[in-house]
């Protein structure tokens, strides 16, 4: 017995060459499938689905096809094909609606040819399967090699199969997987199918290909432009400040508002137990056209750009406009956690934030905020942290000066005895001696600050001169110990 009914055929109308016509859009199971011309239904079997051939050359006449179809109801048809196609008088309608009888129209083809396809697809197996993927991937390519969107290659594809195909997003996925979507090596989703059978499994690979250099075009037409900015501001962030100035023409011409207010976030990856590791390949490429999607739709100016690991954001708005900065970490935040999320394992995204400043000068002001801000969040041991820009100008110099890895490792030079005090003693010591030092080597206004008597704020001073090996009263090295101590305040080691 044939294992489908009206159904299945109509979610394959566009392989067949068929349309529904009237009547109901479902059946029981087709137990036949049935030829038999216009005049002779009363032969044809009980539950059968009826292929009606007309006279060669003739449409049969609107009572020929109201006989049929009283007959298709007295007769319990599983439902009624007419080979041709002509117009289905009112009356007809009527008739299969109240019969319950489903009524088709083949576009192309005659009867028997008809009826070798539709047994093919009712009793399944292996031909129909690959006769159902061969025309998928036929309709997928030609709309494809027609132009055709992404969206319009997945409708042609589904209506082939007879299955609704769509993308889902999906981290996981590698550019190798069969059912991948991607856009180059960068695998963006997944082509998955409403239910699965045979034909989808051997035509969604190539359904996927298709699609995925659709969506290469895609996005290639619709980010170029800005492609090309995140080119100027990468070159904007490093030039020479001489060179400022020349960027104005380049800048108007690709729509890159220079002149406003820019904020900028920066976002840099680190692996957990080894610093010097490079991210993965592929999770930059991955992390920047996140970006970009999520940002395309927003009122806000929008510029990112990929360097080496990094993912710069600058967001560009009128001199003035409210909580900038906030909005700007709003979606930097976003764009860490799927950054983290996408990288996996012990890697982890860190964002600095720079504050609001206008023109060329003021985005390389905040870029160089930016950037000094995560390197010093990761130089403290506060890796995956959203850091802003402290706006005070002895902070932003000491986070800039740490950030440089030779300064921090000849300001640890200087304290490295006192780690083998253990965490907690280290601490109290570099406390005492930043009170000390900050006060002017003051042991009266140190004890007021530390909540000690003179006499123990002296005790520890000295003890601090001989394990590191100090003359406090040198005006270089009591610089280099105090310089040493706020450093070591702002970014505690082991954090």
């Amino acid at each position: 017995m044939e294992q489908g009914g009206i159904e299945q055929l109509i979610a394959q109308a566009d392989r067949i060459g068929i349309r529904h016509v009237a009547g109901p859009d479902h059946s029981p199971l087709i137990a036949h499938v049935e030829i038999a011309p216009i005049g002779e239904l009363d032969e044809a079997t009980v539950g059968a689905l009826v292929i009606v051939a007309a006279p060669e050359g003739r449409r049969p006449s609107a009572y020929q096809v109201d006989i049929a179809l009283r007959q298709a109801v007295a007769r319990r048809f599983a439902g009624i094909v007419f080979a041709g196609e002509f117009p289905l008088a009112e009356t007809a309608r009527q008739l299969a609606a109240r019969g319950a009888v489903p009524v088709l129209m083949s576009e192309t083809g005659t009867a028997s040819e008809l009826a070798v396809v539709i047994d093919r697809i009712l009793r399944g197996g292996a031909a129909d399967s690959l006769a159902r993927a061969e025309h998928a991937i036929e309709r997928a390519s030609a709309a494809a090699s027609g132009g055709a969107g992404s969206r319009e290659i997945l409708e042609a594809a589904s209506g082939a199969l007879g299955v609704e195909l769509s993308i889902v997003e999906d981290p996981t996925a590698n550019w190798m997987d069969p059912d991948a979507v991607c856009v180059g090596e960068l695998a963006v989703g997944r082509l998955v199918a409403e239910h699965t059978d045979a034909a989808v499994l051997v035509a969604l690979p190539v359904i996927a290909a298709a699609v995925s250099r659709a969506l290469q075009h895609e996005l290639g037409e619709r980010f170029a432009p800005t492609q090309s900015r995140a080119d100027l501001l990468i070159e904007l962030i490093y030039a020479e400040s001489s060179r400022l100035d020349g960027f104005g023409v380049e800048a108007a011409r690709l729509g890159f508002p220079l002149s406003l207010s820019h904020v900028v976030g920066w976002l840099r990856p680190t692996h957990r137990r080894d610093p010097e590791l490079r991210a993965p390949r592929s999770v930059g490429p991955a992390v920047e056209l996140f970006a970009l999607q999520l940002l395309h739709e927003r009122s806000e100016a929008w510029h990112v750009a990929h360097l080496h690991d990094d993912v710069i954001l600058v967001s560009s708005e009128q001199h003035g406009a409210g909580d900038h900065q906030r909005r700007l970490r709003e979606v930097g935040e976003r764009i860490r956690d799927y950054a983290t999320a996408t990288a996996g394992g012990e890697w982890v995204y860190t964002l600095g934030l720079g504050t609001p400043q206008v023109g060329a000068s003021g985005l390389r002001q905040s870029a160089a905020e930016a950037r000094i801000s995560a390197e010093a969040a990761i130089a403290g041991g506060r890796l995956g942290e959203a850091r802003a820009t402290d706006v005070t100008g002895l902070r932003r110099v000491l986070l800039e000066f740490y950030a440089s890895p030779l300064s921090r490792r000849l300001l640890d030079d200087v304290l490295a005895p006192l780690d083998a005090l253990g965490p907690e003693k280290s601490d109290i010591a570099v406390r005492t001696l930043a009170a000390y030092l900050g006060h002017r080597n003051s042991l009266v206004r140190a004890a007021a600050d530390l909540n000690l008597h003179p006499n123990a704020v002296n005790y520890r001073v000295r003890r601090l001169e001989q394990t590191l090996g100090l003359d406090l009263e040198d005006p270089d090295e009591r610089f280099a110990a105090e310089l040493a101590c706020r450093m070591r305040l702002l970014a505690p080691r082991g954090r």
